[in-house]
């Protein structure tokens, strides 16, 4: 900036020592280490339950991306009521609850009662206390074969029931030449403008044929 005027002379700060406050990564290697140790710890004390909550199929927002599904923040009431899982024992057993989130579709309802029916299959529910079964609790011959090793524990909810995004899965079908439409002449666009224009002009082309009309009218008398 050059000065003008009755400006203050700029004071160039060149002699900060920069070098010494630069800040380095040589500890990424290690710092990957702890965090994948720390993982393990923490699955083994929360051994046998998994390490994260169940999470709902959500759509993405926008109308860009609603093609697509993700998690969502959790299970909404109305969702839990019909998997006829108790909101309070939910978060208790790994599933996660959001009671703002609301139902806004049939399929999205549908979808995450299934999903919730699903992990309610596939878990075992130990007794609080021993020999003191509940309702919901598993049988004593499921605890059996999780305790003899016939059933396998997955560590991750997400593993065990996955959100999948259906177009990455289905085949993407060849159209033949055949079944492609016939081409509209002079092209889509020009029809499609010609369409908007005639939709914007009607009333001009009314009124002018309506005068045109009583001129020859009043010509004719």
């Amino acid at each position: 900036m050059t000065i003008k005027h009755n400006q203050q002379i700029q004071h160039n700060h060149f002699r900060k020592d920069w070098q010494r406050r630069v800040r380095t990564h040589f500890d990424q290697p290690g710092r990957k280490s702890r965090r994948r140790n720390a993982r393990l710890s923490k699955a083994a004390a929360l051994a046998p339950r998994p390490v994260d909550k169940l999470k709902p199929i959500v759509r993405c927002p926008s109308i860009k991306y609603n093609r697509r599904v993700r998690a969502g923040r959790g299970f909404s009431l109305v969702e839990l009521k019909e998997a006829g899982i108790p909101r309070a024992l939910a978060p208790t057993i790994g599933i996660s609850v959001a009671p703002r989130r609301a139902n806004l579709s049939m399929e999205s309802l549908a979808e995450n009662v299934a999903r919730l029916k699903a992990y309610r299959e596939r878990i075992i529910l130990f007794p609080r206390r021993t020999g003191q079964h509940k309702k919901l609790d598993s049988t004593k011959d499921e605890i059996a074969k999780h305790e003899n090793g016939d059933i396998k524990v997955s560590r991750k909810a997400h593993h065990v029931i996955p959100i999948l995004n259906k177009g990455k899965l289905e085949a993407v079908t060849e159209v033949k030449r055949s079944q492609m439409p016939e081409p509209i002449e002079g092209g889509a666009y020009r029809k499609l403008r010609e369409a908007r224009s005639e939709a914007r002009l009607v009333g001009v082309r009314e009124k002018r044929a309506k005068a045109k009309a009583e001129e020859a009218a009043a010509t004719k008398k």
